[in-house]
C-alpha cells in the first residue's frame, strides 16, 4: 500500500533537489571546461552590460576606470587585473572587493576632457609634465592628486641624431623636433643643461607627438628629434650618418610615470584608491620575481594594445617598474633619500614650461598636488625585501677606455678655490649644488668625469697634481652629500694643458679665471 508524503517530507524533498542542483551546478561551473565556458560568456555579457551603461552616462559605483597610454610601465597593473577590462577574476576584485576597468586612449586631450566629464576616476601622466595639467585653471579646480608612481623610462625614449652632431655640445644652434607640451622637452632641456646650454639655445621644431618627431627626423628639415623606442633605431637606421645621442638609460631618473585622480574622488573612493595601489605594489614585486608573471603581464599588455607578446616583452624592458620603496621615495617620505624625488621634476619643468610659453603660470607647490595616503595605508603590509626600493647602481672601477671615453655631454662650471688650495668652501659647494648635482641624480646610470683644470701660474707638475686634487673634492662632496656610488667618478687632472678656446696663453686675468674651472662630462656606462 502506497504511503502518501507529509508536507514536511515533500518539502526536505524539495530542499534536497535544489541542493543538489545548485552543488551539481557549482561543480559544473568550478571542475568543467563547460563550467568555464559559461563563466565566461556570462563574464563577457556583464562587460558588455557594464559598457552600454557606461555609454549611457551611468558608471558602476564599485568599479574604477583608469585610462593607460601604450606603454610598458602599466604592465604591473593588467596583471593584477587579468586583464583590462573589469572583471570578477582580478585581483583587485577578489583582494580588495571591487573592480578596475583600463582603458587605453594615447590622446591626452581626449583623455584630459574625459576625466574632467567624470568618465574616467584616474589618469596617467608624468610628473615632469604634471605642471603643464596643476597650472590650468580649468584642470586645477579639479584639484588633481599624484598618487603612484608607475615606472622610470629605461630606453623608451631618446635623442637622435644626425651626422657631425656627436655630443650635447654640438647641439647649439640645431634644429630639434620635439612633441610640444610633452614630457619630451623635459629629455631635451636635460640633455642640453648637462652641455652648459639652454632651451633656448636650439631651435625646436614642434610636433604633436614622437612619432611626427621620427617622420620629421627623416627628412631634412631637422638636426635632431626626441623619439620614443623602437623609432630611436628604426629612424636613425633610415638616416645615414645618424645615431642615438643618448636615451633614458643614460638619463635614467628623468622621465618618472605617475597616475593621478581629483581629491574628490580620491576621497569619495579611498578604499579603492588604497587598495589600486597596493595591489599594483605587489603585482610590481610579482614581475621581479618570476619570469612567468612578467610573460603573462606582456600577454595582457600586447592584448589591451593589439601588439605581438614580442612587442609588448620590447616595451617592458625599456622601464623599470617602481614598487612600493621606490614609491616612498619618489614622493619624499623618505628623508634619507637622496636621488630623484617627483618634487625635484615637478618644480624644474613647472618654471621651464612658463619660460618656454607652454604653461600659463608657475603650478602650485608639489606638496598641494599629491596624496599620499595610499602608500602611508599600505607601509605596513609590504614591509618585505621585494617591495624595498631600487638600489643604487654599482659601477665598475674606471677602465683606461673610460678615460678617454667621448662624452654625451661636457658641463663647464667655475668653481673657485684658493689659491694653491683644494678644499671646497661654502660657496663652492651652493655651486655645485645648483649647477650639477640636479644633473648627476638625472644621469644617475651614467658614469660621471670630473676634471680639473688651472691657470698657466706655477709649474705644469704642481698644477696636474693641485687639479687632480680639486676634482677628487669635487667627486667626494658628491659621494657624501648625496650618497653617489665612488666608482661611479672618473677623476682627471689637466693642470693648464686644456685651456679654453682663445684663452690658450692665459694672457689676462679674465682668461686664466676661465681656466680655473671644473668641467662634468657624462659617460655612457
Amino acid at each position: 500500500m502506497a504511503t502518501k508524503l507529509t508536507s514536511f517530507s515533500k518539502l526536505l524533498i524539495t530542499l534536497l533537489i535544489l541542493a543538489g542542483v545548485f552543488f551539481g551546478g557549482k561543480y559544473i561551473l568550478n571542475n568543467t571546461n563547460l563550467g568555464q565556458d559559461l563563466k565566461n560568456q556570462a563574464e563577457k555579457e556583464s562587460n558588455s552590460d557594464n559598457n552600454t551603461s557606461q555609454k549611457k552616462g551611468k558608471r558602476d559605483p564599485n568599479t574604477l576606470r583608469v585610462q593607460l597610454v601604450t606603454w610598458g610601465g602599466f604592465a604591473p597593473g593588467l596583471y593584477y587585473n587579468e586583464g583590462a577590462a573589469a572583471n570578477t577574476q582580478s585581483r583587485f576584485y577578489k583582494d580588495y572587493g571591487f573592480k578596475v576597468d583600463f582603458k587605453i586612449e594615447n590622446d591626452l586631450l581626449n583623455a584630459m576632457n574625459g576625466w574632467m566629464a567624470g568618465e574616467y576616476d584616474a589618469l596617467v601622466l608624468t610628473a615632469d609634465a604634471f605642471p603643464l595639467f596643476t597650472s590650468a585653471d580649468d584642470i586645477n579646480a579639479f584639484k588633481p592628486l599624484a598618487f603612484l608612481q608607475t615606472d622610470w623610462s629605461r630606453g623608451g625614449d631618446a635623442v637622435i641624431v644626425k651626422r657631425g652632431i656627436n655630443r650635447a655640445n654640438d647641439l647649439k644652434g640645431k634644429r630639434v623636433a620635439v612633441a610640444v607640451p610633452s614630457p619630451a622637452q623635459t629629455l631635451l632641456n636635460n640633455t642640453l643643461e648637462a652641455a652648459g646650454l639652454k632651451y633656448s639655445d636650439v631651435k625646436v621644431v614642434p610636433t604633436s607627438d614622437n612619432l611626427k618627431a621620427a617622420e620629421l627626423f627623416r627628412t631634412d628639415d631637422v638636426d635632431a628629434a626626441v623619439v620614443w623606442s623602437p623609432d630611436d633605431l628604426l629612424a636613425t637606421a633610415d638616416v645615414p650618418g645618424s645615431k642615438i645621442l643618448l636615451t633614458t638609460k643614460d638619463q635614467s631618473h628623468t622621465l618618472g610615470g605617475i597616475m593621478f585622480a581629483s581629491e574628490n574622488v580620491i576621497q569619495e573612493k579611498k578604499n579603492m584608491f588604497h587598495g589600486l595601489y597596493e595591489g599594483w605594489m605587489k603585482a610590481v614585486a610579482e614581475l621581479n620575481a618570476n619570469e612567468s608573471n612578467r610573460n603573462k603581464a606582456a600577454r595582457y599588455l600586447a592584448e589591451a594594445n593589439s601588439l605581438t607578446i614580442d612587442d609588448a616583452i620590447g616595451m617592458m624592458e625599456n622601464v623599470y617598474l617602481t614598487g612600493h620603496g621606490d614609491n616612498v621615495n619618489f614622493f619624499g617620505l623618505n628623508s634619507a633619500y637622496k636621488g630623484q624625488k617627483g618634487q625635484d621634476l615637478y618644480e624644474k619643468m613647472a618654471k621651464k614650461f612658463v619660460e618656454t610659453g607652454d604653461a600659463p603660470k608657475i603650478a602650485p607647490a608639489w606638496r598641494s598636488v599629491i596624496y599620499t595616503g595610499a602608500i602611508l595605508a599600505a607601509s605596513d603590509n609590504l614591509k618585505e625585501p621585494q617591495y624595498d626600493a631600487e638600489k643604487s647602481k654599482e659601477f665598475n672601477k674606471t677602465t683606461v677606455k673610460e678615460v678617454s671615453a667621448e662624452a654625451i655631454a661636457s658641463k663647464p662650471v667655475s668653481i673657485n678655490f684658493p689659491t694653491a688650495s683644494y678644499n671646497l668652501d661654502e660657496n663652492a659647494k651652493t655651486i655645485i649644488d645648483l649647477q650639477f648635482a640636479d644633473l648627476a641624480k638625472s644621469f644617475a646610470n651614467a658614469k660621471i668625469r670630473i676634471e680639473g683644470n688651472t691657470d698657466n701660474v706655477g709649474s705644469s707638475e704642481s698644477n696636474v697634481i693641485l687639479s687632480q686634487k680639486r676634482a677628487k673634492a669635487v667627486a667626494d662632496y658628491l659621494k657624501q652629500q648625496y650618497n653617489m656610488p665612488e666608482n661611479r667618478f672618473i677623476i682627471i687632472g689637466n693642470g693648464f694643458s686644456k685651456p679654453v678656446e682663445g684663452c690658450a696663453a692665459n694672457q689676462d686675468e679674465a682668461c686664466r679665471s676661465k681656466n680655473r674651472r671644473t668641467e662634468f662630462q657624462i659617460i655612457p656606462n
